[in-house]
């Protein structure tokens, strides 16, 4: 049965992984009107019809403004009109997991790109393959259909990509007259100089561990040229043990094992790590845009955006590090009752000009390329744009979140670590032959 590999997953979904969270509560869509719902003696082709649509994520003001306009925007070219569902993170597994096994499910939905492989391996995604082949969605680079192509056929479209790099507390640095950095030693200096007149509790670049760890570590480990796992036939084969992941790994354990982040804190994720930075406990840790609003709301108005600025983080051996390629995405739903609208709202959703509006007013990345090129001068988004540039994805297999999340692999065998419970060849050997048991059952 489908449905029983993915009982019990705890999906994060990375880029978004909270990619839309805005921290606010959610407010339930308007149910349309009688007259809205009534079919319409003549008009556009899919006049009466109602469309579902599911957001991931708590809705906030610039999300929810959007949709709107979108929703108006299909409505006026189509005469349908959407029923739109935001879906906390929290439930968003318990949602597609019932809905892939036979309940009530959307049309559309938004979907984090690591994702797709593990609902295409359910059946909860339908192709959409020629949509992207023409009109605006032809002009989007066909790497950022890395994790979107199974056997040949596309499942979702990518609508906002999202990397991360180093969010620092600006209003600090300048008080302590430190530089932003350009080197890892100088991400130590900082960090350091920070606990020291900020105290000891204050995690001067902050340790993940949680959930979302592999978003720091990953970047730590290409840095080094290292990788998690590579395809070989039809087996995955895995490379925790290769010396360039294990240099990664240890720059990555470092934080702890060197006191720049509190070894009592060893299970924090972003969010974790977005409310103790919030409080004034936090001088640096990874983690994108997006977590601007967030941070503002959870210190009550005291941390405000203009205190605050990103910079790549940089590589132990010199220049940026590569940083996880994320993103949103935007699929048909497999059970859709009427899969030609459900297209016609992925093709304008992703259109150009919708496209753009999605990733600025989510803090995301556009995907089509003279857009991303343009902010190579925008002091916010330049530091993602340049990751982008180097940015590298987990392992595509569906597998992937069991390894990366639910059982928490790498987590574990960091911590083993950090504890001394372990060095880093024995819990790097035990973490990879559990990598390639995972990939390949």
């Amino acid at each position: 049965m489908k449905i029983v590999k993915i009982a019990g997953i705890t999906a994060a979904l990375a880029l978004g992984v909270a990619a839309c969270g805005g921290g606010e509560t959610a407010e339930p869509a308007p149910a349309a009107s009688a007259a809205e719902s009534a079919p319409a003696a003549s008009g556009p082709k899919f006049a009466g019809q109602t469309l579902t649509m599911w957001r991931l994520g708590d809705s906030n003001p610039p999300a929810q403004a959007y949709m709107d306009d979108l929703n108006a925007e299909f409505q006026k070219v189509t005469g349908a009109t959407v029923k739109l569902e935001w879906i906390p993170w929290p439930q968003v597994n318990d949602k597609f997991t019932a809905a892939a096994a036979g309940g009530a499910g959307p049309d559309v939905t938004e979907i984090g790109n690591d994702q797709v492989p593990l609902w295409v391996s359910q059946e909860a995604l339908s192709p959409i393959t020629a949509l992207t082949s023409a009109g605006d969605q032809a002009q989007i680079p066909k790497n950022l259909f890395g994790l979107e192509t199974i056997d040949g056929e596309v499942y979702a479209v990518p609508w906002g990509a999202g990397t991360r790099a180093v969010l620092y507390r600006k209003d600090w640095f300048d008080e302590l007259k430190i530089e932003v950095p350009k080197t890892w030693d100088e991400v130590v200096a900082a960090a350091k100089k920070i606990q020291e007149e900020k105290g000891k509790d204050v995690d001067g670049f902050a340790f993940n561990g949680g959930s979302d760890a592999n978003h720091l570590l990953g970047a730590m480990a290409w840095s080094e040229g290292g990788d998690y796992a590579v395809k070989e036939g039809d087996k995955w084969v895995g490379k925790l043990t290769d010396p360039t992941f294990k240099a990664g790994f240890e720059t990555y354990t470092s934080l702890v094992t060197s006191g720049l982040s509190g070894k009592s804190r060893l299970t924090q994720n972003t969010v974790d790590i977005r409310t103790r930075f919030a409080n004034d406990k936090v001088g640096m840790y990874l983690t994108a845009s997006w977590d601007i609003p967030g941070i503002e709301t959870d210190s009550k108005g005291k941390v405000k955006p203009d205190q605050l600025a990103f910079f790549p983080l940089p590589a132990k051996t010199g220049g940026e590090a590569p940083a996880f390629f994320g993103g949103n995405d935007i699929a048909v739903w497999g059970t859709t009752k009427n899969a030609e609208l459900a297209q016609e709202y992925v093709k304008l959703a992703t259109s150009k000009q919708w496209a753009d509006r999605y990733a600025k007013d989510g803090g995301l990345l556009p995907v089509y390329p003279d857009t991303l090129a343009s902010l190579s001068s925008d002091p916010v988004q330049a530091p993602f744009a340049a990751a982008f540039a180097k940015a590298r994805s987990f392992p595509a297999d569906p597998n992937w979140t069991e390894a990366g999340e639910t059982k928490a692999v790498l987590q574990n065998a960091a911590r083993s670590v950090i504890e001394g419970k372990a060095s880093a060849d024995e819990a790097l050997a035990t973490a990879n032959k559990e990598l390639e048991d995972i990939l390949n059952q």
